[in-house]
């Protein structure tokens, strides 16, 4: 059961309205690395986990996401609040108002026109949001990596907005918005380790043949770049192309079984559709084409 607290978790002052501002906040509001994604993705994780510990953490980090969501809506909502009641009372000129609301130099105006200035469920494009932001596949050490993973994604935007900007109550909630990816992540890196056998995840182990084997298929002129990826001390490198073909030690040849009628049909079609290798039938663009050529008798 949830209650709501009107007093927000961190406390936004805005210095002056800015809807081309609030219009790049939204990428925090209804994007794929913002708050209700994260919040979405944290909630539904919880609701499966069996380890109470990791389920209890998962919901409090969903909590707090929404907390998020309310701050970054409202910094939205208040960079808008002087073009929104302008708007909506009418008092500029028509040139005037499009100057105001469109001179962030990005779509602010949808924003405006859409939606009245509010907050809304889309990104800073004007995309909306889709549950498809959430990435969870049901299996703890898989989804922790994935959630380390967007906590990372969400700070680096967090950096971009703050760069964006130069009022200074904006940059401090932004900041601290930032400041919390950092421990969400750190809380789900100590959740993941503190899994005996987190790595690889799932149950089922590799194929031995392949587990440590690095195949170096980006192949040019000059040699491959080196890293502990490839470090041979770490890796097989197999660096020959033909070597990197038919691994498992067969043909490398797709084959499958069918029943004798199955092999008939796929047998019939095939020769139904086949091309013939020599014929030269003219194409369209070719007509097409000879008629814009020049006539060599002229």
């Amino acid at each position: 059961m949830f209650s709501h607290n009107k007093r927000l978790q961190y406390t936004v002052r805005v210095e002056e309205c800015n809807p081309g501002l609030a219009n790049l906040m939204l990428e925090q509001f209804g994007g794929p690395q913002g708050e209700l994604a994260a919040a979405c993705r944290y909630f539904t994780q919880a609701l499966a986990e069996e380890d109470p510990g990791r389920k209890d953490m998962l919901m409090d980090i969903a909590t707090e996401e929404l907390s998020h969501l309310e701050v970054i809506g409202t910094i939205v909502a208040m960079l808008n609040r002087g073009a929104k009641g302008r708007l909506a009372e009418g008092v500029d000129t028509e040139a005037e108002m499009y100057r105001r609301i469109s001179g962030g130099g990005n779509d602010s105006h949808v924003t405006q026109i859409l939606f009245g200035g509010g907050p809304a469920l889309v990104n800073s494009a004007g995309v909306p949001f889709s549950g498809a932001y959430v990435d969870s596949i049901g299996e703890p050490t898989a989804d922790l990596r994935s959630n380390i993973a967007a906590e990372a994604r969400a700070k680096i935007v967090y950096e971009r907005l703050i760069r964006c900007t130069d009022d200074v109550g904006v940059q401090d909630a932004l900041t601290f918005l930032m400041t919390r990816e950092v421990a969400h992540q750190q809380m789900f890196e100590k959740a993941l380790y503190s899994i005996d056998g987190h790595f690889p995840p799932g149950k089922l182990p590799g194929d031995p043949r392949f587990t440590r084997t690095y195949f170096d298929l980006s192949q040019g002129e000059t040699m491959p770049a080196p890293g502990p990826w490839n470090d041979p001390d770490n890796f097989d490198v197999v660096s020959t192309l033909e070597d990197a073909i038919a691994v498992d030690g067969g043909s490398g040849l797709p084959s499958v079984g069918m029943t004798a009628e199955e092999e008939e049909l796929v047998t019939a079609m095939a020769l139904r559709t086949a091309s013939d290798p020599e014929a030269d039938p003219p194409a369209g663009a070719e007509l097409g084409l000879a008629e814009l050529e020049p006539d060599d008798k002229s």
